[in-house]
């Protein structure tokens, strides 16, 4: 996915503000092109500059286009955004759901995401110039989100469907299964030395103990710090022992 083809449209946004948290939350998700179409008046403000933070360079770089149509005349597909009921407005998808086909398209061709006004919304005529429609589930109760916030959830599915972000690697490898079993070993002498299990106990609680352990990642660094805990729990109940044996307990 070239992430440089998507577009964020805003139509007739209200609050300058607003507008300003758009493009932070575009650029939070690598998405820079944005377009205002039938701007109200000027987004020079201060509370876009505020707003907007470290991505006030999306807002600068903005075009503004007299009408939807306008904005999006260069777009393979153009996604309106909706949060009403309606003929047409049901046949939606989510924007995970349609974050793969955006994707395959925007390697060619440019993709438009177009917002409505905060009040209303886009209107059945904004809605005509669509291909396609996506409403972000959200609770019955109240299902308006915030311009800002509808922007970052339809950006942050196609940065996610992108295959841009990479998970950091552990920095320490998975534990051997000999460094693993000589850590239970440790454990093992551990807890029957501060009284913690029996004999007759052990292998029971210390199968509990594996399970607990192996259901996440175990790293060699891990390890050494579980076997630094037993060594050390060991040595304070021996400890324990010793003063208790010399005032005859």
């Amino acid at each position: 996915m070239s992430l440089k083809n998507i577009r964020v449209v805003l139509v007739s946004p209200i609050y300058s503000g607003n507008v300003g948290s758009v493009c932070r939350a575009m650029k939070n998700m690598g998405v820079t092109s944005l377009a205002i179409a039938a701007p109200r008046g000027s987004l020079e403000t201060e509370d876009a500059r505020k707003m907007s933070l470290h991505a006030y360079d999306v807002l600068q770089k903005r075009t503004e286009h007299a009408t939807l149509a306008e904005a999006v005349a260069d777009c393979g597909l153009v996604v309106g955004t909706s949060a009403r009921q309606g003929l047409y407005r049901n046949h939606s998808e989510t924007p995970r759901a349609l974050a793969p086909r955006l994707g395959e398209v925007a390697k060619k061709t440019k993709v438009a995401l177009v917002f409505g006004p905060e009040d209303n919304g886009l209107s059945n005529d904004d809605l005509q110039v669509c291909t396609q429609v996506v409403r972000i589930p959200s609770s019955p109760k109240y299902s308006s989100l915030n311009l800002a916030q509808a922007v970052m959830v339809c950006c942050y599915e196609l940065f996610t469907a992108s295959g841009e972000y990479e998970a950091p690697e552990a920095l320490s490898p998975e534990a051997p299964s000999a460094m693993r079993q000589q850590m239970f070993k440790r454990w093992r002498e551990s807890l029957l030395e501060i009284g913690f299990m029996k004999e007759d106990k052990a292998d029971h609680i210390m199968l509990g103990l594996q399970r607990i352990l192996s259901r996440g990642q175990l790293t060699i660094k891990d390890v050494r710090i579980m076997i630094g805990i037993a060594r050390q729990t060991k040595w304070a109940g021996a400890e324990a022992k010793k003063s208790r044996a010399r005032r005859g307990l």
